[in-house]
């Protein structure tokens, strides 16, 4: 195994893990922009109130996404391991 071998898996990974994660950061993300807008404009101060609604959004794009996730990631650990016999000369 070379190392440019090692880079592509690592660079591999890495945009594989960027893939799976956006779905639920974004969605993170627009949650708490409408919470602050809705708390700057009533002036609610709550720090708690953040976290239901982000927790519950990231729970249902979960729900939504999860099979696609698992999909992609059980494909990419099956494309792994089919490299290993090339690299074992």
């Amino acid at each position: 195994m070379s190392v440019g071998d090692a880079v592509n898996i690592m660079r591999g990974a890495i945009i594989e893990t960027m893939i799976l994660s956006s779905p639920m950061l974004l969605v993170a993300m627009v949650v708490g922009l409408v919470i602050s807008i809705f708390q700057a404009t009533t002036s609610i101060q709550e720090q708690t109130l953040t976290f239901v609604p982000k927790i519950a959004a990231i729970m249902l794009v979960l729900a939504m996404l999860g099979g696609w996730m698992f999909g992609s990631l059980a494909q990419y650990t099956q494309s792994l391991f089919a490299m290993i016999p090339s690299m074992a000369h």
